[in-house]
Protein backbone atom coordinates (compact mmCIF):
# COMPACT_ATOMS: atom_id res chain seq x y z
CA UNK A 1 0.00 0.00 0.00
CA UNK A 2 1.47 3.42 -0.89
CA UNK A 3 1.92 5.86 1.85
CA UNK A 4 1.66 9.43 1.35
CA UNK A 5 4.14 11.89 3.51
CA UNK A 6 4.83 15.43 3.68
CA UNK A 7 6.18 17.83 1.47
CA UNK A 8 9.10 20.13 3.19
CA UNK A 9 11.43 22.65 2.04
CA UNK A 10 10.96 21.62 -1.70
CA UNK A 11 10.45 17.73 -1.58
CA UNK A 12 8.39 15.03 -0.41
CA UNK A 13 9.68 13.17 2.81
CA UNK A 14 8.54 10.50 4.65
CA UNK A 15 6.73 10.66 8.08
CA UNK A 16 7.62 8.97 10.86
CA UNK A 17 4.54 8.68 12.63
CA UNK A 18 3.15 5.40 13.07
CA UNK A 19 -0.47 6.45 13.04
CA UNK A 20 -1.80 6.79 9.15
CA UNK A 21 -5.40 7.19 7.79
CA UNK A 22 -7.18 5.36 4.89
CA UNK A 23 -8.14 7.13 1.79
CA UNK A 24 -10.70 5.43 -0.51
CA UNK A 25 -12.22 5.71 -4.17
CA UNK A 26 -15.47 6.50 -3.72
CA UNK A 27 -16.65 4.98 -6.68
CA UNK A 28 -15.39 1.68 -5.82
CA UNK A 29 -14.98 1.39 -2.16
CA UNK A 30 -11.40 0.48 -3.09
CA UNK A 31 -8.38 1.57 -0.42
CA UNK A 32 -6.17 3.16 -2.84
CA UNK A 33 -3.92 4.82 -0.14
CA UNK A 34 -2.42 5.28 3.09
CA UNK A 35 -1.53 8.94 4.60
CA UNK A 36 0.74 9.83 7.43
CA UNK A 37 -0.64 11.49 10.31
CA UNK A 38 2.40 13.71 11.32
CA UNK A 39 3.95 14.03 14.73
CA UNK A 40 4.03 17.57 16.44
CA UNK A 41 7.80 17.41 15.82
CA UNK A 42 7.27 17.18 12.29
CA UNK A 43 4.94 20.19 11.75
CA UNK A 44 7.38 22.50 14.18
CA UNK A 45 10.30 21.28 11.42
CA UNK A 46 7.64 22.66 8.79
CA UNK A 47 6.99 25.71 10.80
CA UNK A 48 10.70 26.13 11.50
CA UNK A 49 11.89 25.71 6.90
CA UNK A 50 9.03 28.42 6.46
CA UNK A 51 10.07 31.04 8.76
CA UNK A 52 13.88 30.35 6.91
CA UNK A 53 12.27 30.82 4.47
CA UNK A 54 10.45 33.87 5.08
CA UNK A 55 13.13 35.81 5.28
CA UNK A 56 14.57 35.64 2.08
CA UNK A 57 10.98 35.28 -0.03
CA UNK A 58 9.41 38.92 1.57
CA UNK A 59 12.28 40.25 0.36
CA UNK A 60 11.61 39.61 -3.41
CA UNK A 61 9.82 41.85 -4.98
CA UNK A 62 6.34 41.73 -5.65
CA UNK A 63 6.62 41.55 -9.72
CA UNK A 64 8.67 38.89 -9.48
CA UNK A 65 6.60 36.74 -6.81
CA UNK A 66 3.46 37.46 -9.63
CA UNK A 67 6.12 36.23 -12.40
CA UNK A 68 6.18 32.57 -10.16
CA UNK A 69 2.63 32.56 -10.02
CA UNK A 70 1.64 33.21 -14.05
CA UNK A 71 4.30 30.40 -14.31
CA UNK A 72 2.37 27.98 -12.06
CA UNK A 73 -1.39 29.27 -13.63
CA UNK A 74 -0.16 27.98 -16.90
CA UNK A 75 1.43 24.80 -15.42
CA UNK A 76 -2.07 24.45 -13.42
CA UNK A 77 -3.61 24.45 -17.13
CA UNK A 78 -1.66 22.65 -18.94
CA UNK A 79 -2.05 19.56 -16.27
CA UNK A 80 -5.91 19.94 -15.80
CA UNK A 81 -6.81 17.07 -16.77
CA UNK A 82 -4.21 14.87 -14.77
CA UNK A 83 -5.28 17.06 -11.83
CA UNK A 84 -8.75 16.76 -12.17
CA UNK A 85 -8.74 13.02 -12.73
CA UNK A 86 -7.06 13.03 -9.08
CA UNK A 87 -9.59 14.92 -7.47
CA UNK A 88 -12.40 12.45 -9.30
CA UNK A 89 -10.19 9.59 -7.83
CA UNK A 90 -10.32 10.11 -4.01
CA UNK A 91 -13.19 12.68 -3.80
CA UNK A 92 -15.68 11.40 -6.45
CA UNK A 93 -17.20 14.15 -8.29
CA UNK A 94 -17.61 13.94 -11.42
CA UNK A 95 -14.94 15.38 -13.99
CA UNK A 96 -16.29 18.15 -15.07
CA UNK A 97 -17.10 19.55 -11.32
CA UNK A 98 -13.00 18.52 -10.54
CA UNK A 99 -12.52 20.73 -13.66
CA UNK A 100 -14.84 23.61 -12.59
CA UNK A 101 -12.85 23.10 -9.21
CA UNK A 102 -9.81 23.80 -10.86
CA UNK A 103 -10.88 26.82 -12.87
CA UNK A 104 -12.24 28.98 -9.59
CA UNK A 105 -8.75 28.34 -8.57
CA UNK A 106 -6.80 29.11 -11.14
CA UNK A 107 -9.08 32.30 -11.34
CA UNK A 108 -7.71 33.14 -7.83
CA UNK A 109 -4.56 32.77 -8.56
CA UNK A 110 -5.37 35.26 -11.76
CA UNK A 111 -6.08 37.83 -9.26
CA UNK A 112 -2.60 37.03 -7.21
CA UNK A 113 -0.68 37.79 -10.51
CA UNK A 114 -2.07 41.20 -10.31
CA UNK A 115 -0.58 41.47 -6.60
CA UNK A 116 1.91 44.56 -6.74
CA UNK A 117 -0.68 47.31 -7.74
CA UNK A 118 -2.67 45.83 -4.65
CA UNK A 119 0.00 46.15 -2.17
CA UNK A 120 0.81 49.97 -2.30
CA UNK A 121 0.36 51.94 0.96
CA UNK A 122 -1.41 55.12 1.19
CA UNK A 123 0.22 58.71 1.53
CA UNK A 124 -1.26 61.74 3.37
CA UNK A 125 -0.05 65.03 3.03
CA UNK A 126 0.64 67.18 5.86
CA UNK A 127 -1.52 65.83 8.93
CA UNK A 128 -0.28 68.29 10.94
CA UNK A 129 1.73 71.16 10.38
CA UNK A 130 4.65 69.60 8.52
CA UNK A 131 4.00 66.54 9.24
CA UNK A 132 2.96 63.45 6.51
CA UNK A 133 1.45 60.07 6.91
CA UNK A 134 1.83 56.84 4.82
CA UNK A 135 0.92 53.20 5.40
CA UNK A 136 3.08 49.97 4.27
CA UNK A 137 1.64 46.85 3.90
CA UNK A 138 4.15 44.03 4.85
CA UNK A 139 4.13 40.47 5.40
CA UNK A 140 2.73 38.78 8.24
CA UNK A 141 5.32 35.69 7.61
CA UNK A 142 4.37 32.11 8.23
CA UNK A 143 0.84 31.56 7.36
CA UNK A 144 -1.02 28.09 8.19
CA UNK A 145 -4.64 26.65 6.06
CA UNK A 146 -6.64 23.90 6.67
CA UNK A 147 -9.04 22.99 4.08
CA UNK A 148 -11.98 20.21 3.97
CA UNK A 149 -12.23 17.66 1.56
CA UNK A 150 -14.73 18.80 -0.46
CA UNK A 151 -12.57 20.99 -2.65
CA UNK A 152 -8.63 20.15 -2.44
CA UNK A 153 -7.76 22.41 -4.78
CA UNK A 154 -10.03 24.98 -4.59
CA UNK A 155 -10.06 26.29 -1.37
CA UNK A 156 -6.37 25.78 -0.61
CA UNK A 157 -5.71 28.02 -4.08
CA UNK A 158 -8.03 30.62 -1.93
CA UNK A 159 -5.37 30.91 0.41
CA UNK A 160 -1.95 29.89 -0.36
CA UNK A 161 -2.11 32.09 -3.94
CA UNK A 162 -3.03 35.36 -1.81
CA UNK A 163 -0.53 34.55 1.16
CA UNK A 164 2.51 33.79 -0.82
CA UNK A 165 2.42 36.77 -3.50
CA UNK A 166 1.83 39.16 -0.58
CA UNK A 167 5.56 37.95 0.65
CA UNK A 168 4.71 34.85 3.03
CA UNK A 169 5.34 31.74 3.19
CA UNK A 170 2.18 28.63 3.71
CA UNK A 171 2.18 25.74 5.50
CA UNK A 172 -1.15 23.50 3.90
CA UNK A 173 -2.98 20.80 6.25
CA UNK A 174 -5.19 19.73 3.74
CA UNK A 175 -7.87 16.67 4.67
CA UNK A 176 -6.55 13.23 4.87
CA UNK A 177 -9.49 12.34 2.81
CA UNK A 178 -8.00 13.11 -0.48
CA UNK A 179 -4.70 14.71 0.15
CA UNK A 180 -2.96 13.43 -3.23
CA UNK A 181 -4.00 16.38 -5.62
CA UNK A 182 -2.19 18.82 -3.48
CA UNK A 183 1.11 17.31 -3.22
CA UNK A 184 0.80 17.59 -6.86
CA UNK A 185 0.26 21.33 -6.67
CA UNK A 186 3.47 21.62 -4.46
CA UNK A 187 5.31 20.06 -7.25
CA UNK A 188 4.27 22.17 -9.63
CA UNK A 189 4.64 25.26 -7.63
CA UNK A 190 8.40 24.04 -7.23
CA UNK A 191 8.34 23.65 -11.30
CA UNK A 192 7.28 27.14 -11.65
CA UNK A 193 10.52 28.08 -9.71
CA UNK A 194 8.62 28.94 -6.03
CA UNK A 195 11.96 28.86 -4.08
CA UNK A 196 11.88 25.80 -1.90
CA UNK A 197 10.35 26.30 1.81
CA UNK A 198 7.98 28.86 0.50
CA UNK A 199 5.02 26.22 0.32
CA UNK A 200 4.81 23.13 2.42
CA UNK A 201 2.39 20.43 3.22
CA UNK A 202 1.64 18.94 6.28
CA UNK A 203 -0.64 16.00 6.38
CA UNK A 204 -2.13 15.27 9.54
CA UNK A 205 -4.83 15.51 12.09
CA UNK A 206 -5.81 17.37 15.67
CA UNK A 207 -1.95 16.69 16.38
CA UNK A 208 -0.46 18.73 13.50
CA UNK A 209 -3.32 21.02 13.64
CA UNK A 210 -2.49 22.07 17.32
CA UNK A 211 1.09 23.13 16.55
CA UNK A 212 0.12 25.13 14.01
CA UNK A 213 -2.65 26.94 15.72
CA UNK A 214 -0.24 27.05 19.40
CA UNK A 215 3.71 28.04 17.97
CA UNK A 216 4.08 31.33 17.80
CA UNK A 217 6.20 31.62 14.76
CA UNK A 218 2.47 30.81 12.92
CA UNK A 219 1.33 34.54 12.40
CA UNK A 220 -2.07 33.57 10.40
CA UNK A 221 -4.51 30.51 9.94
CA UNK A 222 -7.13 30.62 7.16
CA UNK A 223 -9.34 27.42 7.85
CA UNK A 224 -12.63 26.45 6.08
CA UNK A 225 -14.76 23.66 7.24
CA UNK A 226 -17.09 22.74 9.33
CA UNK A 227 -18.68 25.01 12.44
CA UNK A 228 -17.80 22.71 15.35
CA UNK A 229 -14.00 22.99 13.92
CA UNK A 230 -13.97 26.63 12.83
CA UNK A 231 -14.92 27.44 16.54
CA UNK A 232 -12.16 25.06 17.95
CA UNK A 233 -9.34 26.89 15.50
CA UNK A 234 -10.78 30.57 16.00
CA UNK A 235 -10.77 30.81 19.84
CA UNK A 236 -7.49 28.14 20.12
CA UNK A 237 -5.71 30.41 17.03
CA UNK A 238 -7.21 33.81 18.76
CA UNK A 239 -5.82 32.90 22.05
CA UNK A 240 -2.68 32.04 20.81
CA UNK A 241 -2.24 35.86 19.20
CA UNK A 242 -2.97 35.03 15.39
CA UNK A 243 -4.66 36.48 12.58
CA UNK A 244 -7.81 34.05 12.01
CA UNK A 245 -9.85 33.38 9.08
CA UNK A 246 -12.71 30.17 10.34
CA UNK A 247 -15.17 29.86 7.95
CA UNK A 248 -17.85 27.09 9.28
CA UNK A 249 -20.66 25.06 7.83
CA UNK A 250 -23.75 26.26 6.04
CA UNK A 251 -27.52 25.85 5.18
CA UNK A 252 -28.31 28.08 2.27
CA UNK A 253 -31.84 29.41 1.16
CA UNK A 254 -32.72 30.56 -2.51
CA UNK A 255 -36.11 32.38 -1.81
CA UNK A 256 -38.46 31.48 -4.68
CA UNK A 257 -40.82 34.07 -5.54
CA UNK A 258 -44.35 33.65 -7.44
CA UNK A 259 -43.13 35.60 -10.83
CA UNK A 260 -39.75 33.42 -10.92
CA UNK A 261 -39.65 31.54 -13.86
CA UNK A 262 -39.88 27.32 -13.15
CA UNK A 263 -37.76 26.45 -16.19
CA UNK A 264 -35.19 28.75 -14.65
CA UNK A 265 -35.38 27.68 -10.94
CA UNK A 266 -35.37 23.80 -11.82
CA UNK A 267 -32.22 24.56 -13.87
CA UNK A 268 -30.55 26.47 -11.24
CA UNK A 269 -31.84 23.89 -8.47
CA UNK A 270 -30.52 20.84 -9.82
CA UNK A 271 -27.04 22.51 -10.22
CA UNK A 272 -26.92 23.66 -7.19
CA UNK A 273 -28.45 21.09 -4.88
CA UNK A 274 -27.57 17.83 -6.79
CA UNK A 275 -23.79 19.07 -8.22
CA UNK A 276 -21.04 17.32 -6.82
CA UNK A 277 -23.33 15.32 -4.80
CA UNK A 278 -24.04 18.08 -2.89
CA UNK A 279 -20.87 17.97 -1.15
CA UNK A 280 -20.72 21.98 -1.47
CA UNK A 281 -20.53 25.03 1.24
CA UNK A 282 -22.42 26.79 -1.40
CA UNK A 283 -24.94 23.94 -2.13
CA UNK A 284 -28.96 25.33 -2.13
CA UNK A 285 -30.34 22.51 0.45
CA UNK A 286 -33.82 24.56 1.22
CA UNK A 287 -35.88 26.16 -1.47
CA UNK A 288 -38.34 28.74 -0.12
CA UNK A 289 -41.23 29.10 -2.38
CA UNK A 290 -43.54 31.15 -1.96
CA UNK A 291 -47.35 31.67 -3.24
CA UNK A 292 -48.50 29.08 -6.19
CA UNK A 293 -44.88 28.27 -7.58
CA UNK A 294 -44.50 25.81 -5.57
CA UNK A 295 -46.59 22.61 -6.45
CA UNK A 296 -45.09 23.16 -10.09
CA UNK A 297 -41.43 23.87 -8.91
CA UNK A 298 -41.94 20.43 -7.18
CA UNK A 299 -42.70 18.66 -9.98
CA UNK A 300 -40.31 19.58 -12.34
CA UNK A 301 -37.57 19.26 -9.86
CA UNK A 302 -39.10 15.72 -9.20
CA UNK A 303 -39.27 14.72 -12.64
CA UNK A 304 -35.52 15.84 -13.07
CA UNK A 305 -33.99 14.19 -9.43
CA UNK A 306 -35.28 11.16 -10.22
CA UNK A 307 -33.66 10.52 -13.60
CA UNK A 308 -30.31 12.03 -12.61
CA UNK A 309 -26.97 10.49 -14.24
CA UNK A 310 -24.88 9.04 -11.88
CA UNK A 311 -22.18 7.01 -11.50
CA UNK A 312 -18.03 6.74 -11.38
CA UNK A 313 -17.23 10.08 -11.41
CA UNK A 314 -14.34 9.36 -13.76
CA UNK A 315 -16.63 8.18 -16.64
CA UNK A 316 -17.89 10.77 -18.56
CA UNK A 317 -21.92 12.19 -19.62
CA UNK A 318 -22.61 12.00 -15.86
CA UNK A 319 -24.97 14.72 -13.77
CA UNK A 320 -23.26 13.53 -10.14
CA UNK A 321 -20.86 10.73 -8.40
CA UNK A 322 -20.71 9.12 -5.16
CA UNK A 323 -20.17 10.54 -1.61
CA UNK A 324 -16.55 11.07 -0.45
CA UNK A 325 -16.85 8.31 2.18
CA UNK A 326 -19.16 5.55 3.83
CA UNK A 327 -19.35 7.16 6.79
CA UNK A 328 -20.12 10.46 5.29
CA UNK A 329 -23.19 8.21 3.30
CA UNK A 330 -24.56 6.71 6.06
CA UNK A 331 -24.80 10.12 7.68
CA UNK A 332 -26.49 11.73 4.77
CA UNK A 333 -28.99 8.06 4.81
CA UNK A 334 -29.53 9.29 8.74
CA UNK A 335 -30.87 12.56 7.79
CA UNK A 336 -32.99 11.52 5.00
CA UNK A 337 -34.59 9.06 7.36
CA UNK A 338 -34.69 11.88 9.99
CA UNK A 339 -37.12 13.54 7.59
CA UNK A 340 -39.75 11.02 6.66
CA UNK A 341 -40.16 10.28 10.65
CA UNK A 342 -40.50 14.09 11.22
CA UNK A 343 -43.74 13.96 8.77
CA UNK A 344 -41.74 15.74 5.20
CA UNK A 345 -43.22 14.08 1.98
CA UNK A 346 -40.36 12.28 0.49
CA UNK A 347 -40.96 12.86 -3.30
CA UNK A 348 -37.94 11.55 -5.12
CA UNK A 349 -35.98 8.89 -3.34
CA UNK A 350 -32.64 7.64 -4.11
CA UNK A 351 -31.80 5.87 -0.57
CA UNK A 352 -31.73 2.33 -2.44
CA UNK A 353 -29.59 3.89 -5.64
CA UNK A 354 -27.43 0.81 -6.87
CA UNK A 355 -24.62 1.71 -9.77
CA UNK A 356 -24.17 -1.44 -11.94
CA UNK A 357 -20.21 -2.14 -11.45
CA UNK A 358 -19.85 0.10 -8.55
CA UNK A 359 -21.83 -1.66 -6.20
CA UNK A 360 -19.04 -1.14 -3.10
CA UNK A 361 -19.49 2.31 -4.31
CA UNK A 362 -20.84 5.47 -1.84
CA UNK A 363 -23.18 6.43 -3.55
CA UNK A 364 -27.06 7.92 -2.73
CA UNK A 365 -29.53 9.14 -5.47
CA UNK A 366 -30.94 12.56 -5.63
CA UNK A 367 -33.66 12.97 -2.75
CA UNK A 368 -36.50 15.49 -2.46
CA UNK A 369 -38.33 16.74 0.42
CA UNK A 370 -41.65 18.60 -0.25
CA UNK A 371 -43.60 20.29 3.23
CA UNK A 372 -40.37 20.57 5.22
CA UNK A 373 -41.02 22.87 8.16
CA UNK A 374 -38.71 25.02 10.40
CA UNK A 375 -38.21 22.55 13.08
CA UNK A 376 -37.28 19.57 11.39
CA UNK A 377 -33.64 19.08 11.03
CA UNK A 378 -33.59 18.69 7.57
CA UNK A 379 -34.04 22.33 7.76
CA UNK A 380 -31.79 23.57 10.02
CA UNK A 381 -28.74 21.72 9.78
CA UNK A 382 -26.33 20.91 6.96
CA UNK A 383 -26.51 17.49 5.20
CA UNK A 384 -23.86 17.93 3.14
CA UNK A 385 -25.27 14.98 0.89
CA UNK A 386 -27.71 15.25 -2.41
CA UNK A 387 -30.80 15.96 -0.57
CA UNK A 388 -33.29 19.31 -1.59
CA UNK A 389 -35.68 20.85 0.67
CA UNK A 390 -39.18 22.24 -0.96
CA UNK A 391 -40.66 24.66 2.22
CA UNK A 392 -43.99 26.57 1.28
CA UNK A 393 -45.02 30.32 2.02
CA UNK A 394 -47.88 32.62 1.48
CA UNK A 395 -45.90 35.83 1.12
CA UNK A 396 -42.36 37.18 1.26
CA UNK A 397 -42.18 38.60 4.41
CA UNK A 398 -43.08 34.74 5.93
CA UNK A 399 -40.53 33.64 3.86
CA UNK A 400 -37.06 35.81 4.44
CA UNK A 401 -38.43 35.31 7.99
CA UNK A 402 -38.33 31.56 7.55
CA UNK A 403 -34.74 31.90 5.39
CA UNK A 404 -33.08 33.71 7.45
CA UNK A 405 -34.53 31.58 11.10
CA UNK A 406 -31.69 29.29 10.81
CA UNK A 407 -28.12 29.44 12.79
CA UNK A 408 -26.37 29.76 9.44
CA UNK A 409 -25.96 32.53 7.25
CA UNK A 410 -23.22 31.99 4.50
CA UNK A 411 -25.26 32.20 1.22
CA UNK A 412 -28.44 32.96 0.25
CA UNK A 413 -30.28 32.95 -3.25
CA UNK A 414 -33.51 35.08 -5.01
CA UNK A 415 -35.18 34.02 -8.09
CA UNK A 416 -37.65 36.58 -9.23
CA UNK A 417 -38.01 38.57 -12.70
CA UNK A 418 -38.59 41.75 -10.15
CA UNK A 419 -35.83 44.04 -9.55
CA UNK A 420 -37.59 46.15 -6.69
CA UNK A 421 -38.06 42.07 -5.21
CA UNK A 422 -34.54 41.07 -5.61
CA UNK A 423 -33.01 44.45 -3.81
CA UNK A 424 -35.67 43.80 -0.99
CA UNK A 425 -34.62 40.51 -0.82
CA UNK A 426 -30.68 40.66 -0.39
CA UNK A 427 -30.74 43.36 1.60
CA UNK A 428 -32.97 41.45 4.51
CA UNK A 429 -31.49 37.85 4.24
CA UNK A 430 -28.85 37.53 6.48
CA UNK A 431 -26.08 35.93 4.92
CA UNK A 432 -22.84 36.91 3.69
CA UNK A 433 -23.39 36.34 0.05
CA UNK A 434 -26.50 36.66 -2.04
CA UNK A 435 -27.04 35.63 -5.21
CA UNK A 436 -29.79 36.81 -7.52
CA UNK A 437 -31.06 34.20 -10.56
CA UNK A 438 -27.91 32.56 -10.64
CA UNK A 439 -25.44 30.54 -8.99
CA UNK A 440 -21.81 32.43 -9.85
CA UNK A 441 -20.05 34.71 -8.13
CA UNK A 442 -16.78 37.31 -9.14
CA UNK A 443 -13.45 35.49 -8.54
CA UNK A 444 -12.52 38.47 -6.63
CA UNK A 445 -16.06 38.66 -4.21
CA UNK A 446 -15.41 38.48 -0.66
CA UNK A 447 -16.52 35.33 0.24
CA UNK A 448 -17.56 34.68 3.85
CA UNK A 449 -20.07 33.89 5.81
CA UNK A 450 -22.09 35.10 9.23
CA UNK A 451 -23.54 33.85 12.59
CA UNK A 452 -22.22 30.21 12.81
CA UNK A 453 -20.82 30.00 9.18
CA UNK A 454 -17.78 31.37 10.46
CA UNK A 455 -15.78 34.58 10.75
CA UNK A 456 -13.45 36.58 8.16
CA UNK A 457 -13.52 36.68 4.43
CA UNK A 458 -11.59 34.85 1.73
CA UNK A 459 -10.52 36.23 -1.75
CA UNK A 460 -10.21 40.01 -3.28
CA UNK A 461 -8.56 42.39 -1.91
CA UNK A 462 -9.96 41.75 1.74
CA UNK A 463 -7.97 38.76 1.30
CA UNK A 464 -4.95 40.13 0.85
CA UNK A 465 -5.26 41.98 3.95
CA UNK A 466 -5.83 38.88 5.77
CA UNK A 467 -2.06 38.05 4.95
CA UNK A 468 -0.58 41.44 5.77
CA UNK A 469 0.37 43.71 8.41
CA UNK A 470 -0.75 47.66 7.74
CA UNK A 471 1.84 49.83 9.33
CA UNK A 472 0.60 53.52 9.73
CA UNK A 473 4.22 56.07 9.95
CA UNK A 474 4.06 59.52 10.26
CA UNK A 475 7.27 61.73 10.31
CA UNK A 476 7.96 65.57 10.80
CA UNK A 477 9.21 67.09 8.11
CA UNK A 478 12.94 68.84 8.73
CA UNK A 479 13.56 72.30 7.82
CA UNK A 480 16.60 72.47 6.28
Amino acid sequence: MNLLGNFINGEQLASESERQSAVYNPATGEHTLNVSLSTADEAKAAITVAQIAFESWSKVTPLNRARVLFKFKALVEDNIDELAQMITLEHGKVLSDAKGELTRGIEVVEFACGIPHLLKGEHSLNVGRGVDSFSLMQPLGVCAGISPFNFPVMVPMWMFPIAIAAGNTFIMKPSEKDPSVIMRIAELLKEAGLPDGVFNIVNGDKESVDVLLEDKRVQAVSFVGSTPIAEYIYSTGSKYGKRVQALGGAKNHLLVMPDAKVEQVTSALMGAAYGSAGERCMAISVAVAVGDIADALVDKLAEKARTLKIGNGAEKGLDMGPLVTAEHRDKVLGYIEDGVKAGATLVADGRDLQVSGYEEGYFVGGCLFDNVTAEMRIYQEEIFGPVLAISKFSNIDDGIRQANDCDYGLAAYVQTTNDKTADEASCRLKAGMVQVNGTSRAPGAPFGGVKASGCGREAGIWGIRAYQEIKSISGTKQQN
